[in-house]
């Protein structure tokens, strides 16, 4: 049995949702977020919350989907009415990020600048010129899209050069010695 499952989500002001062709859509100030739902679990919204409950509690894989559509939801809700924030550190000497358009230009030590192109959906904000902010509603494209950039340079154990989370933390070796 879900322990996620069991609780309602409660709809924040602000954000309307409704289920058509089994996916709800929530739309808010941030933006609007689409969950395909599963045949396993029922769906219902009821004033201001959404229940969640599995179809056959017999069945393993409904109870499994219970929970995970319950939580899906529960960060659409959140998405539309706060959104999210995914903050990206570039360390190294001569490292640096640019906005152009709706592309990122990455000076992060290869012979050529590395081009990336942000989709619709994901907001990019040059903090300085080391630091890069990313926003959206969706928060599985967000951390779809941090991930992709983080994995052009990933930060090395030795010196602790790359592209890494704000709040990461990267296990340092201590090198040759002679």
């Amino acid at each position: 049995m879900s322990r996620v499952g069991k609780h309602p989500v409660e709809i924040v002001d602000g954000v309307s949702v409704e289920i058509k062709d089994n996916q709800l859509i929530a739309k808010g100030k941030v933006g609007e977020v689409a969950v395909k739902l599963s045949d396993l679990v029922d769906v219902k919204i009821e004033g201001k919350e959404i229940t969640v409950s599995p179809k056959d509690t017999n069945n393993a894989q409904s109870c499994v989907m219970w929970g995970t559509i319950r939580a899906l939801i529960n960060n659409a809700i959140i998405g539309v009415s706060t959104g999210f924030t995914k903050e990206l550190e570039f360390k190294g000497v001569g490292y640096k990020v640019a906005l152009k358009g709706t592309k990122l230009d990455m000076v992060i030590g290869f012979s050529h600048n590395v081009e990336y192109d942000i989709p619709a959906g994901v907001k990019a904000e040059v903090v300085s010129p080391t630091e890069l902010k990313l926003t959206s509603a969706n928060k599985e494209l967000l951390g779809l899209v941090a991930s992709e950039i983080r994995s052009f340079r990933v930060p090395e154990p030795y010196k602790g050069k790359g592209i890494r989370y704000k709040d990461e933390y990267v296990r340092r070796k201590e090198g040759k010695k002679k």
